[in-house]
């Protein structure tokens, strides 16, 4: 599997529990919302890394200047210090990424 559009459907709930017990310790996902230790994420497609009022961004995010999408999104869960070295951001989730497109289903 090489993208979302690759996986199996996905099941928002299993990706709302998902982001619930992993990603929501650190992150907001409703668009307006506030920050954690790491960004909102709502809105996050069509956006540019580094970019969101408010947080406070690696130099390594902002200077990557990645525009936010499903493949892009992928990628950086995939290996996010190789997607942009120096980021903040340690956690890997080819796990859960590779086992459902759930946590995608639940950000879209």
């Amino acid at each position: 599997m090489a993208s979302f559009g690759e996986a199996p459907d996905g099941d928002s709930g299993k990706g709302a529990k998902i982001f619930k017990t992993k990603c929501a310790q650190c992150h907001v996902a409703e668009k307006g919302g506030g920050h954690k230790q790491g960004p909102n994420l709502g809105g996050l497609f069509g956006r540019q890394s580094g970019t969101m009022d408010g947080f406070s961004y690696s130099k390594a995010n902002k200077e990557k200047a990645v525009h936010w999408e499903e493949a892009t999104l992928y990628d950086y869960l995939l290996a996010p210090k190789k997607y942009i070295p120096g980021t903040a951001f340690v956690r890997r989730y080819w796990l859960l990424i590779n086992s459902t497109a759930g946590l995608y289903s639940a950000w879209s």
